[in-house]
């Protein structure tokens, strides 16, 4: 099974250019997870009969939101967080809004494992939502893929808004207190990977330098390859020995995020 993920920045956007009819038409994913879709599903016309398709919108229009392609259909969906979760963290919101209207998780059931896509709050440029992204929403978000561990191995992609080590961004120095590379995002995701889980993309690349994800508008970024690696696939260790062939798509445009994949032979 190919399974990729992509932040599409709009899909609406990324429809309009051509992309997204090319990516498919190229990539063929069995299943495909998406971030930013900024959008509900009757605000596009988009025909892919092959797919069972699940849409989590956020409340404010235009804004985040996640989706899931699947050639199968899933055994179910759930949207969100628990409100166990959201109670337990008091992840009800801050000046920015409630993360739990914003259509950040979805985790759909599979025949042998989950499959969680998220998009992570984004700490924003003067850091003013690090403290409920670090103290609030990484614990929740583990909290919630390990409850779902105990069922079935649990495969999660998405863009976690954060670059783990120095070989996962262009300029790290330059960036080492800013929002996507501070300390507090980096030990959440430390977290997660102490959790169990391991990146497979940086397992099977544990050298490979210049492997970025998302590269900013401004400057020329993408064309000189001044980019971040964000996005990602993680997986159980009871899982992670069937996932091969990790791979970042550069060459696929239409947003300011490329897709990752994997392939799963369990």
């Amino acid at each position: 099974m190919k399974l990729y993920s992509w932040n599409v920045n709009g899909i609406r956007a990324v429809i309009n250019k051509g992309e997204f009819a090319k990516f498919i038409d190229g990539h063929d994913p069995d299943i495909l997870c998406l971030q930013e879709t900024k959008a509900i599903r009757d605000q596009f016309e988009l025909d892919l009969p092959q797919y069972t398709e699940h849409f989590f919108s956020a409340v404010r229009k235009g804004y985040s939101g996640t989706a899931l392609f699947s050639k199968t259909p899933a055994l179910q969906y759930i949207d969100g967080i628990s409100e166990e979760l959201i109670s337990e963290y008091s992840l009800d919101g801050d000046s920015y809004g409630n993360p739990n209207e914003e259509g950040r998780v979805i985790s759909a059931e599979f025949e042998n494992f989950w499959v969680v896509t998220v998009y992570t709050p984004n700490s924003k440029r003067d850091l003013s939502r690090l403290q409920l992204r670090h103290d609030r929403w990484d614990a929740a978000f583990l909290k919630h893929i390990k409850a779902l561990e105990k069922t079935k191995p649990v495969i999660v992609c998405g863009d976690f808004n954060a670059a783990h080590k120095e070989i996962d961004l262009a300029r790290p120095k330059d960036n080492v207190k800013n929002a996507g590379f501070t300390a507090e995002e980096r030990e959440g995701f430390d977290n997660i990977l102490s959790a169990g889980y391991v990146d497979v993309f940086r397992r099977d690349n544990p050298e490979l330098t210049g492997a970025y994800t998302w590269w900013t508008a401004w400057g020329g970024a993408r064309a000189r390859n001044v980019g971040w690696r964000i996005d990602y696939w993680l997986a159980s260790e009871n899982i992670a020995e069937s996932i091969e062939n990790p791979q970042i798509h550069v060459d696929q445009m239409g947003s300011d995020h490329c897709p990752v994949s994997i392939e799963v032979t369990k």
